[in-house]
């Protein structure tokens, strides 16, 4: 990795699934990044996040820089919320109508398990302060935390 950055872009990609078709292929491409390199660290790197997720669709940022010469970093970072809450309710996608209809239930135990795994992204300490972002997140799927 050499010195001078050209670009630095955030993607939400599958962990362990990543593959050269649209979209990421394309948006890597426009940068001159050697996809088939990336696609296949990325997935090395996230293989274990999906294995500890049972195989299922666990998005997760991850940081991208691009440096002048093509070589590139990547950071990643815990999955997003919405795809923690997904999971811990084992459902596919949220609520149409989330306002009116319902489609799943967490348990407090459940909430605090994704309040520690998305701790140290969050711009606070305060669990309580976490817990409302998460609490919101889960609202606006159509899941209920008892």
């Amino acid at each position: 990795m050499a010195g001078k950055i050209q670009v630095q872009f955030t993607l939400h990609m599958p962990a362990g699934k990543a593959t050269p078709a649209p979209p990421i292929g394309p948006i890597l491409g426009q940068h001159g990044i050697n996809i088939g390199e990336f696609v296949k660290k990325f997935n090395d790197d996230t293989m274990e996040t999906m294995q500890k997720y049972g195989g299922a669709e666990i998005k997760v940022p991850v940081d991208i820089t691009v440096f002048i010469d093509r070589s590139f970093k990547m950071v990643i970072h815990p999955p997003v919320t919405s795809s923690l809450l997904k999971y811990k309710a084992k459902i596919k996608s949220g609520s149409g109508e989330p306002n009116t209809t319902k489609v799943a239930t967490l348990s407090e135990a459940d909430l605090e398990e994704i309040i520690d795994i998305k701790m140290p992204v969050m711009n606070t300490n305060n669990r309580d302060s976490i817990r409302k972002s998460i609490m919101g997140t889960a609202r606006s799927l159509g899941i209920e935390v008892k």
